[in-house]
């Protein structure tokens, strides 16, 4: 049954005073006067003319440079992609490039002399992704941050194109592939050497009001947020098959068609609002993973994945809505191989809420003719025909707290009516749609369909007997306590993620053990979370909220809070596994 909930659409970490936190291009630009070189490092999608517009009038520089004057023509960088994007719509190729290639290396070497001549005879402004390889020997750097979210809402807006390619008017698909594959990954390569020693942060993701502090405030921030449990800004987007549980439990804006999925756990993608009193400083939640992945991650899983975030928390709503696409995601040795991330997305889906009758698609079924399967689809797809899905994939019932796990190469998808909290691996965009029940994505185009690489990668044996055994509620008693008891929900042997299910009218006692704890509140309206030894303040969080426990916070415990004291409490946990089989008691 949905229900509302006092679900935080905008939680923060408070880190410091209001007077840490500048306002406005006056006050913004006072903190800056006086200096010789002003670098302003851009990450893309910040508005770069804007910055110097707003700079420049209150500075009055002497000499104004554009990174993207320095840039190798449009031509030039559109080769340079092509053999990282290639053609398809969805789907590139990871790299090594640095933002330093998308200058011309004369022009490059010119400008940074030019800049030092220039500095001698009065003030020089510089501004642009890539300005801090222009000014080397710089008097002050500001680095200005953008959101992921923003950036992708800046694209669909036609706001924001891909740096030096002049395709601001291109569909969003286009812009968001060069992106993902190409573009963040090489300003991220840049932004970990920036930020260290970065005099200022300027946050521009609200126009009306840019923020600024120093660098020192900024890495203080990041030093505290990592020894303390946190949420990062979830946000929502509406889909073809969305429903509408979010809307009324998250107390949502009406406007929109539907919400079909909630990033509530991506760092890759999602904010961090830093709090100072009042006033908010919205950063990647990726630059805490960037600066402190020892204490964020644990020694264990920084050694793996390096500073990448893991573990990915979202919700899938399905609630009066329709089926998702029949999907399976990439075996490792294929993800490797033909677009460059080094693991997977193994996931599961833990079922939140459901309607009498939901269904959730898992696996196949027992005897079916792979071939035929295969014809099928591709009839489907070709003759915009049903594909008969209910002859091939087997559809399991689904209930509240119902737990499916759905291993690489697992056929897939939740239909209607469910309200599902997706645990999984982070590299979410490696979905091969197999059949998308023959509708057209919200712009009224056909999503994009994969059935070449779907069919490489399921794994035909995973048929009736062996998903009952192996994927549906495995569920086992792990510990108990007064007042609590830990249950081992899964995730399959093949997945790296391990999940612990706790119940609890009681105080639960949690263990970091070195790797980093993800955990959503799946029953009850509020619970807190406290440190045995005092080391960080109380923490409440509530029905629905997916909150990170870093590494470095170790011993921790969780129990009913305010209306929630006197009923029974559940909390989902996902880790890394790192070694034996574990509890969590002391």
């Amino acid at each position: 049954m949905v229900r509302r909930s006092n679900y935080d659409k905008f939680p923060f970490v408070a880190v410091g005073e209001p007077t840490e936190c500048v306002l406005g291009w006056d006050a913004i630009a006072s903190q800056l006067a006086g200096t010789k070189v002003v670098c302003v490092e851009c990450y893309p999608g910040v508005r770069v003319e804007e910055i110097e517009e707003q700079l420049t009038r209150r500075l009055q520089p002497d000499t104004v440079i554009y990174a993207h004057d320095i840039y190798k023509s449009v031509a030039a960088i559109s080769v340079m992609l092509e053999a990282y994007l290639g053609d398809d719509r969805v789907f590139g190729r990871l790299n090594g490039l640095t933002i330093e290639d998308w200058f011309d290396p004369e022009s490059l070497k010119r400008t940074r002399e030019e800049i030092v001549a220039a500095a001698a005879h009065g003030m020089v402004l510089v501004v642009g992704s890539g300005a801090s390889l222009l000014a080397p020997e710089r008097d002050v750097l500001v680095y200005a941050d953008m959101a992921r979210w923003e950036i992708q809402l800046r694209y669909r807006r036609f706001e924001s194109g891909n740096l030096g390619c002049n395709n601001k008017e291109s569909c969003f698909a286009d812009k968001y592939k060069c992106g993902f594959f190409v573009e963040w990954r090489a300003a991220d390569r840049l932004k970990k050497q920036q930020l260290p020693f970065a005099d200022f942060l300027l946050d521009t993701n609200d126009v009306s009001t840019p923020k600024m502090i120093r660098g020192e405030a900024f890495r203080e921030a990041m030093a505290q947020a990592v020894r303390r449990p946190f949420r990062v800004v979830p946000y929502f987007d509406p889909g073809p098959w969305g429903g509408h549980w979010m809307e009324t439990v998250c107390e949502l804006p009406k406007g929109a068609p539907n919400y079909a999925w909630c990033f509530d756990c991506v760092p890759e993608e999602n904010s961090l609002l830093l709090g100072y009193g009042e006033k908010r400083v919205e950063v990647p939640s990726i630059d805490l993973v960037f600066m402190h992945p020892h204490e964020l991650l644990g020694d264990p899983v920084h050694a793996r994945f390096g500073a990448e975030f893991p573990i990915r928390f979202d919700f899938l709503d399905t609630m009066g809505g329709g089926n998702l696409s029949l999907q399976v995601h990439p075996l490792t040795e294929y993800i490797q191989d033909k677009f460059g991330m080094h693991y997977t997305q193994d996931e599961s889906y833990y079922l939140l809420d459901a309607e009498p009758g939901a269904m959730v698609y898992l696996g196949l079924k027992e005897g079916i003719d792979r071939e035929a399967m295969a014809r099928d689809l591709h009839t489907a797809q070709d003759d915009a025909v049903e594909f008969p899905a209910d002859a091939y994939v087997n559809q399991f019932p689904a209930q509240p707290h119902d737990h499916f796990l759905i291993p690489a190469g697992t056929i897939h998808c939740s239909g209607k009516d469910c309200m599902v909290l997706e645990i999984s691996a982070t590299p979410y965009i490696f979905t091969f749609k197999l059949w998308d029940w023959g509708r057209m994505g919200l712009d009224g185009k056909p999503r994009p369909i994969h059935i070449e690489h779907g069919i490489a990668n399921i794994q035909w044996d995973r048929t009736t007997e062996w998903v009952r055994e192996n994927l549906l509620n495995t569920v086992r008693t792990v510990m108990t306590g007064e007042g609590w008891r830990e249950e081992a929900t899964g995730l399959h042997k093949r997945e790296f993620i391990e999940t612990r299910r706790h119940w609890f009218t009681g105080t639960v006692p949690h263990d970091t053990r070195g790797g980093v704890n993800v955990l959503n509140l799946v029953q009850g309206d509020e619970a807190v979370v406290e440190s045995p030894t005092g080391s960080f303040e109380p923490y409440i969080v509530h029905y629905a909220e997916t909150f990170i426990v870093p590494a470095a916070v170790g011993r921790y415990t969780i129990r009913p809070y305010g209306a929630a004291v006197g009923t029974e409490c559940a909390t989902i946990k996902a880790f890394v596994r790192t070694g034996a089989p574990r509890g969590d008691a002391a």
